[in-house]
């Protein structure tokens, strides 16, 4: 069968990666075509557009670049609709994906399927109605989406979450077999203990976030802090964030490996809180932004749910400290983040409830589950 895939950022791009290969699995005729990035390459099939060339964030960028926006959506219709799919299948990405859907709905009859949903649960909790009358089925990541999506009558598979799968292989993996002592020559770092610093993977959030971070690291004589970095940012950018007497490292693309050898982590909200907790490394929640006081009274407004990070979301109740906004301080940071380190007050508790979380997960195989019943739909 034909799979048309369309992912708009790097985690898409792995998930989607790894959904492929488990397709093949179960279809040994799987044609692959995509807008999607380097890690879908390498499964196979025909690479479109790469999700670099899409992924706008941000009223602003969106504004400034939304004649490219449109003309990409204009083409990306255009090439479903000439390749003619048996199906396609939506990663995330809602901005783009469900006018994707509402257009391909419109005008032909091939099955959308969407693989990750969108996070309409936290906000623009009307979008239920767009994927209610344009997804055929909706393949969920996330235990507490199925009740949010039960509410709305709208049923949902949820097929476990790929970041266990992902995190599972690297420890089983040669890089995940490494010892500390390995790790600190690859990268040229002292014998003191480590702690990570995952600042996002856009601009936007490492300039929020990464000066505060820096700042706190300052009062850690004792630590070591690395910067986990993505290669789509070069290191200059984040060298602005960081005070010059500091001798801070960065490693490119290589988290898992970070985290693996960290006693802790500062997080920025997103996929990486939920990776940190699977590493069992304790974490501080980090999400500055400008006018925090404001940007709290209207988060209370806005969004639907109580926490910003997926481990809380998993449990329901708060296990990471999250400091959000005006709370994002050097003052609190620090003092959070001394009582996760060992011999901290909170680190036993943390670890134990990092366990609950990892049960609500359920077992590994959540691209090999989603792959068997996109399949069984498809031809049942």
């Amino acid at each position: 069968m034909r799979y048309y895939l369309i992912v708009g950022e790097a985690s898409g791009d792995l998930h989607a990666s790894n959904l492929m290969r488990a397709l093949q699995l179960e279809d040994s005729n799987a044609e692959f075509r995509y807008y999607g990035g380097d890690l879908m390459r390498g499964v196979g099939g025909s690479l479109v557009k790469h999700y670099r060339e899409m992924a706008y964030m941000g009223f602003v960028p969106v504004l400034l670049h939304l004649r490219t926006i449109l003309k990409n959506m204009k083409a990306c219709k255009r090439d479903i609709m000439e390749w003619k799919p048996d199906v396609l299948i939506l990663v995330d990405y809602p901005g783009f994906n469900l006018d994707i859907a509402k257009y391909i709905r419109k005008h032909s009859d091939i099955p959308i399927y969407y693989y990750i949903s969108p996070k309409i649960w936290a906000w623009k909790e009307h979008r239920i109605k767009n994927i209610r009358r344009d997804v055929d089925e909706l393949f969920s990541i996330l235990p507490f989406e199925v009740e949010f999506y039960e509410r709305h009558h709208y049923p949902i598979h949820y097929v476990g979450n790929p970041c266990v799968d992902a995190v599972e292989g690297f420890k089983s993996s040669e890089k995940g077999q490494e010892t500390g002592e390995m790790f600190r020559r690859s990268f040229g770092l002292s014998a003191k203990p480590l702690i990570a610093v995952l600042a996002g993977s856009r601009r936007q959030e490492i300039k929020d976030n990464l000066r505060i971070m820096m700042q706190t690291a300052q009062q850690f004589a004792d630590y070591q802090f690395v910067i986990a970095g993505v290669s789509t940012i070069e290191e200059e950018y984040y060298r602005r964030f960081i005070p010059k007497d500091m001798d801070v490292k960065l490693v490119f693309d290589q988290t898992y490996r970070l985290l693996q050898q960290s006693e802790a982590a500062l997080v920025t909200s997103g996929t990486a809180t939920l990776e940190t907790a699977l590493f069992d490394v304790p974490q501080v929640v980090c999400y500055y932004t400008a006018c925090g006081k404001l940007f709290n009274a209207l988060k209370r407004m806005i969004l639907k749910v109580k926490y910003i990070s997926l481990v809380n979301l998993i449990v329901n109740r708060e296990i990471v400290v999250e400091l959000i906004g005006d709370q994002m301080n050097t003052r609190r940071l620090e003092a959070e983040l001394r009582k996760i380190l060992k011999g901290g007050e909170a680190r036993s508790r943390l670890l134990a409830d990092y366990a609950e979380m990892r049960n609500r997960l359920g077992d590994a195989g959540a691209s090999q589950r989603a792959a068997r019943q996109i399949v069984a739909h498809l031809v049942g």
